[in-house]
């Protein structure tokens, strides 16, 4: 059994193809073949060498691209008015800008007080409406005093007591169960829905 080794000789690793035809090269084709210095080695490291120099150069031209991008954003960031100055000190501005746009400004912030002051009222008054409908619905009281729901989790738990090895033969109680928190639910959805 274990006389044999699983790999073949090193001789049978070498493949020989017979052709139905005779294959003639040139002698300076042997000679240029067998004067090369260039191996299969050498080869795949100089393909290595040339593929890391065109990441490289990518890389430096991404590079260069995202900087450049970058100097662009911050140029017209640096040109552009802050507008957060000016909203938090709005007596900061120069003497032109308040000489020659003083109106409009104030209106257009006046507008958007008021705006603001009515999205402000109508989500407030959309709080009260719903605090309101939740005071009207005691939904966690209806549960406690539901005797149903006690009953059937009553049996549940007492069955599941009596079987404690055996927790699968109280399916039938685990089924009432449900089919009273089933029924909760539905009566609960009607009167949400109403």
């Amino acid at each position: 059994m274990g006389q044999n080794s699983s790999k073949p000789p090193p001789s049978s690793t070498q493949h020989v193809f017979t052709s139905e035809s005779p294959v003639n090269f040139s002698p300076d084709l042997i000679n240029a073949l067998q004067a090369s210095p260039e191996t299969d080695s050498t080869r795949s490291k100089d393909l290595e060498l040339h593929i890391q120099q065109r990441v490289h150069s990518e890389l430096a031209r991404l590079d260069a691209e995202h900087s450049k991008r970058l100097a662009e954003l911050q140029d017209q960031i640096s040109t552009s008015p802050d507008s957060t100055t000016e909203s938090i000190h709005p007596d900061a501005r120069t003497p032109d800008q308040s000489t020659s746009s003083g109106g409009v400004d104030h209106k257009a912030a006046a507008e958007g007080d008021k705006l603001r002051d009515l999205s402000r009222q109508s989500v407030q008054k959309e709080i009260d409406m719903l605090k309101e409908k939740l005071k009207r619905r005691k939904l966690k009281e209806d549960v406690v005093q539901d005797k149903e729901i006690d009953k059937a989790k009553g049996e549940v738990i007492k069955c599941l007591r009596l079987n404690d090895r055996r927790p699968l033969d109280c399916w039938r109680e685990v089924e009432a169960f449900k089919e009273e928190v089933g029924r909760l639910e539905k009566s609960f959805l009607g009167k949400v829905m109403d």
